[in-house]
């Protein structure tokens, strides 16, 4: 009979009609292992799985498949209705036939009725059990039938073995792939190897079509070692350029793997197996953490230099050890909000009008007004600018607008020439005390022309007149702009 790969049937001729006592018109289109169920008994499940298993194997593989020996009785209803079972022994072949590609589409099903060579055999036995091995046994294929169903008991066991071992290839967390011959053609690799490289069609392609982007990068040649050699060949966090996408640019991906060699009965090299980790989230990590350290270190050493800084300034203009301590913790209060600032962004960054508000708002927001576009300022010009601001404040809340009264301060900014970024701040302030040139010039003046010029490459102009002081500062915005 003729299955297609749905495994119904697709044909059969009157012999097999004759034997199963059923009609064409009934089996044609119905599913082979539900017409027939193997029947009762402890024996019926196991039967026809070992039935449906061939099947498969056959499906699977491409290749034919033989049982020896196969128990499975037929239905045969009866004139009142009821079903008898006929106990009948098969031997079967079923073979694949492909079409042009190469794909199975139908199983032919070859069988052979061996149920009174079975019966006669087992009669012998009852008749002469204390010599179940005597010359008219073997005559009548007694010793035969043991051993086809030994070697059908071990086939069995080897195929289920086979595929334990297959699934546990399959789900490996790490990437697994087979390599056979000179060419190193892909026979069989797990899901983590194709997901590594992107779910590509590369089974039964030479490696270096399957995965041309490989050249030059040395793998073809560690493979060819391996081949050549015997010798495994192991790497560590090793840089591997893939293409993960159709037509997509190639990614950095890194690897943990061993090529070992596989050796046949003989002893010969006639393969390579693949085995390893993607540890590129890994290696990412260790690359970040060094360099959040080095970023740790160079902020930590810039901080400590400004602390010293700004202690030694303020000690110069403060013989009164309490005055020090009060106009040095203001301006390390100063710094630690800005720190607090970037911090929330990662030390990525932090926009100009976050660090006004941070450094203007213990002197009342309502006293002040900002007005500019948004302006991001990476963490040095953001730490700088935000120490500047604290001065001005505190000059303002002493000297200044922001002194008892109704002045206010306005704060005005924009950036100029887009293709080479300046900023320009503006700070005014209006309706407090008239000031004048101091007669020093403070920590407070110094800091603030330092940051400008030093740590920004920018420019400052300060003017004391009697409606206010007023501060002009401009600063590039780039590298470039310096």
């Amino acid at each position: 009979m003729l299955l297609d790969a749905q495994l119904r049937y697709a044909g059969m001729n009157q012999a097999y009609l004759d034997v199963t006592h059923r009609r064409r018109e009934d089996l044609l289109g119905q599913p082979v292992m539900q017409a027939f169920d193997a029947g009762p008994g402890e024996e019926a499940p196991e039967n026809a799985k070992q039935l449906a298993a061939s099947f498969e194997k056959v499906l699977a593989t491409g290749q034919p498949d033989n049982l020896a020996v196969l128990h499975y009785p037929i239905p045969i209803e009866q004139d009142d209705g009821s079903i008898l079972y006929d106990d009948r022994y098969w031997s079967c072949t079923h073979t694949p036939i492909k079409d042009a590609s190469g794909q199975v589409t139908h199983i032919l099903q070859h069988t052979s009725d061996i149920t009174e060579l079975e019966r006669l055999r087992r009669q012998v036995g009852r008749l002469r059990p204390e010599d179940s091995s005597s010359a008219l046994d073997s005559l009548i294929g007694g010793g035969m039938f043991r051993r086809a169903l030994s070697v059908q008991a071990d086939n069995r066991r080897l195929e289920t073995e086979r595929r334990q071992l297959l699934d546990m290839f399959m789900q490996t967390p790490g990437f697994v792939a087979v390599l056979n011959g000179p060419q190193h053609v892909i026979q069989l690799h797990n899901g983590a190897y194709g997901q590594l490289i992107g779910h590509r069609d590369v089974v039964g392609k030479p490696i270096r079509e399957a995965l041309p982007e490989l050249a030059g990068q040395g793998y073809y040649d560690f493979l060819d070692e391996v081949l050549a050699t015997g010798e495994p060949f192991q790497g560590r966090q090793s840089p591997v350029q893939l293409q993960q996408t159709p037509n997509g640019l190639l990614a950095t991906r890194y690897l943990n793997f061993i090529y070992q060699p596989i050796r046949n009965d003989g002893g010969e090299i006639v393969g390579v197996f693949v085995q390893g980790h993607d540890v590129t989230d890994t290696v990412m990590a260790a690359e970040r953490q060094k360099l959040m350290i080095d970023e740790l270190n160079h902020r930590v050493k810039n901080t400590l230099a400004t602390v010293q800084s700004i202690a030694m300034q303020t000690a110069r203009s403060h013989e009164d050890p309490r005055s020090f301590a009060e106009t040095f913790q203001s301006r390390i209060l100063s710094l630690s909000h800005t720190h607090d600032l970037l911090t929330r962004s990662h030390w990525e960054g932090a926009d100009l009008r976050e660090v006004l508000e941070h450094e203007t708002t213990a002197h009342g927001l309502h006293r002040l007004t900002l007005n500019g576009p948004n302006v991001a300022l990476d963490p040095a010009m953001a730490v700088s600018l935000g120490m500047i601001f604290h001065e001005l404040a505190t000059n303002a809340a002493k000297y200044g607008a922001l002194s008892p009264g109704e002045g206010r301060v306005l704060v005005d900014w924009s950036v100029a020439d887009l293709n080479n970024p300046h900023l320009g701040i503006v700070w005014r302030e209006t309706g407090g005390p008239s000031v004048a040139p101091p007669e020093r010039r403070g920590f407070g003046s110094r800091l603030i022309e330092r940051n400008v010029r030093h740590d920004l490459a920018g420019t400052v102009q300060m003017h004391y007149r009697d409606d206010g002081f007023t501060a002009e500062i401009t600063i590039p915005l780039t590298k470039e702009a310096a």
